[in-house]
């Protein structure tokens, strides 16, 4: 390691439960990276070699060396996602805590670059809604370009401050705060961090995360659920979180069940005794991680949110005809006027998506089906990468050259009796859309999507 690990880090972990000092300093200064995704279940799972299992997620598994994911079609398809191991336990924490049987309301507070986001939407039903939130302008981008390629068309993106959030009162069923840190789990990935780091910053930052904890929790409804995680190893940041928790509001405390050969350490806060999860990278196959569970008792269970009386878009019905043969026939879905085109939302969120117009900067709402030129309909990049998209669009499967060809916005050079749009297929997996023409096939990739790196072939 390029840079010691600081002093006063190490001292006040010593005294910390299932704290190692000499794996954990040796396991910093070896050079051993770890690589792990997270399979998409509802696009078709892709074979890995030596691959094996997170054992805290279903879907999550290590890879035995990191490929070059950018030359993956696959990757651009959304087919998993590339998630460092130790986050995955949020889903053992939400298996545990509500029943996700049920159409539920999930707010993902700091939710770029859609780790968390991606999980919870592979685990929530499709009648459920989850808002993906990121305050941070320059992040946003990319967090909608993720859950896009994730397929799923109950995700609202919004980029608001915490505070913001006070008026969606007693809206949500669950709330997961992954609050911004001092990032000492993450000396390992990133050794540069280490200079950066000062028990001046953890304070900071804990007190930070107390006020976006105080600013979201009353979008919390009583007997919902708040998951608190930082990937820190600081007390201040962790424990001590979770006792000003139960001291400022009334929560409980929740114990999740753990494998004793999974290596994480459960904790119990020092003052109210708050079950807490930590994660060494020197006893487990991750990063330093931490994550918290409580339950609200008190407050209101349903909301009062008022909208404005608007009158429906009344959508001409050539146009529902035409867009219905572009989605699967077991599509439950709602098809939405949106500024020059359509969307879909799930059925019965129409008053859900006029409250977060109402009340936060959207920046996505479930998934852009397209839009009319004249009688042409002419499909969304996003409906390429949809669940939704049905089975009978005509398609074009391309072998890998071919598909990085088309990643790159490139020519494609092949034969086709189809006419018209076509989806792109990899592996029988969307990419993106072309239109055939008798002389040529018109590359529709989006620019800002495309593969910049030439030399990957």
């Amino acid at each position: 390691m390029a840079c010691p690990l600081p002093s006063a880090l190490i001292d006040s972990l010593k005294s910390q439960p299932g704290f190692e000092l000499a794996s954990f300093t040796e396991i910093h200064d070896r050079a051993d990276p770890l690589t792990s995704i997270r399979i998409n279940a509802e696009k078709g799972l892709r074979t890995f070699e030596q691959q094996l299992p997170v054992q805290w997620c279903k879907q999550g598994i290590y890879l035995a060396e990191r490929p070059l994911f950018t030359a993956d079609p696959l990757f651009h398809a959304g087919c998993y996602y590339v998630q460092e191991a130790s986050s995955m336990f949020l889903e053992k924490a939400l298996l545990h805590s509500i029943d996700l049987d049920q159409p539920l309301k999930v707010l993902d507070l700091c939710a770029a670059p859609g780790g968390k986001s991606t999980l919870i939407n592979s685990l929530i039903t499709n009648d459920s809604l989850l808002v993906s939130n990121e305050i941070i302008k320059s992040r946003v981008l990319l967090l909608c370009d993720n859950l896009t390629k994730w397929g799923k068309h109950n995700t609202y993106v919004s980029s608001n401050d915490p505070k913001d959030f006070g008026r969606l009162e007693a809206y949500f069923d669950v709330l997961v705060v992954d609050a911004p840190c001092s990032g000492s789990g993450m000396f390992r990935k990133d050794p540069d961090a280490i200079k950066e780091w000062s028990e001046e910053n953890v304070n900071l930052c804990s007190q930070r995360q107390q006020r976006i904890l105080a600013d979201v929790y009353p979008a919390l409804k009583k007997d919902g659920i708040l998951i608190y995680s930082t990937c820190s190893y600081s007390q201040a940041e962790n424990e001590a979180i979770a006792d000003w928790l139960t001291e400022e509001f009334n929560l409980e405390s929740i114990q999740i069940p753990i494998g004793e050969e999974w290596g994480i350490v459960e904790t119990q806060s020092p003052k109210c005794h708050n079950w807490g999860y930590r994660f060494y990278p020197n006893r487990l196959k991750g990063e330093g991680f931490f994550l918290s569970c409580f339950r609200k008792k008190e407050g209101d269970l349903n909301p009062n949110l008022k909208i404005r009386k608007q009158e429906p878009v009344k959508i001409p019905a050539n146009h529902i005809l035409e867009i219905n043969e572009w989605l699967s026939p077991k599509s439950e879905v709602e098809i939405i006027s949106f500024q020059d085109g359509y969307l879909a939302i799930p059925k019965g969120q129409q008053n859900d998506l006029a409250i977060l117009q109402e009340r936060l900067y959207l920046k996505k709402s479930g998934t852009r089906l397209g839009k009319f030129a004249g009688k042409d309909f002419i499909p969304d990049h996003e409906l390429a990468l949809s669940l939704l998209a049905a089975k009978r669009i005509q398609r074009i499967e391309l072998n890998r050259e071919q598909a990085i060809s088309y990643l790159k916005k490139q020519d494609i050079q092949l034969k086709s009796d189809l006419s018209g749009w076509a989806l792109i297929c990899f592996e029988n997996q969307g990419l993106g859309w072309a239109k055939v023409l008798p002389n040529r096939i018109n590359n529709y990739y989006p620019k800002e999507w495309r593969i910049v790196n030439q030399q990957i072939v």
